[in-house]
């Protein structure tokens, strides 16, 4: 008995490695294609870009979530130095297309007993509540939210980079020195 309890331990254990090997993506992979809902009331589709332009999704955990609020609103506040670059950007979380299109639309946000100010976001929000966009880029975590991370993307479809530091309060600048980094073209 004990012996098939170690079996079973191990098989489980070799699965969900394996299940998260096959989610890790690394530089110069292609990126998992994905068509999802954006709050600007298009699907957006990453063969649409190919051959065309970089793009850059940039995975958030929650909306109305302090992190994500800073985040949102530093690549509000800065998207004209982003779309500088020939690049297509968005933010996406695996909350419903609802709650995200309220996030980008809300001038305020309450976070305990600060209210901070925004401006509304001027680039499409992503919603995968699903969670299979998530799971294929591998942010998705054990709370069964994204996580915080940004993926860069060639125009050929190829992850250029990948940064799992994401600092909300300078994702916009990050990001501007990043897309000069890969030498994605200006506009």
């Amino acid at each position: 008995m004990r012996v098939l309890l170690m079996l079973g331990l191990v098989a489980t254990l070799v699965a969900g490695a394996a299940a998260q090997g096959a989610a890790e993506l690394k530089v110069g992979d292609m990126a998992p294609d994905f068509s999802l809902p954006g709050t600007d009331g298009k699907t957006h589709k990453l063969s649409d870009y190919r051959g065309k332009q970089a793009v850059v999704i940039a995975w958030f955990p929650r909306a109305f979530t302090q992190g994500c609020t800073i985040e949102c609103k530093s690549l509000a506040e800065n998207g004209d130095r982003i779309r500088r670059y020939n690049v297509t950007y968005f933010m996406a979380s695996v909350d419903p297309l609802e709650q995200n299109m309220k996030f980008a639309k809300a001038t305020s946000v309450t976070l305990g007993e600060r209210v901070v100010e925004k401006k509304e976001a001027d680039f499409p929000m992503l919603s995968d509540p699903e969670k299979t966009v998530a799971k294929a880029y591998g942010v998705l975590n054990e709370r069964g939210i994204a996580n915080r991370w940004t993926f860069y993307i060639d125009r050929n479809g190829r992850i250029a980079a990948i940064d799992k530091m994401v600092r909300p309060e300078t994702s916009a600048e990050d990001m501007v020195a990043k897309l000069g980094e890969l030498k994605v073209v200006t506009r």
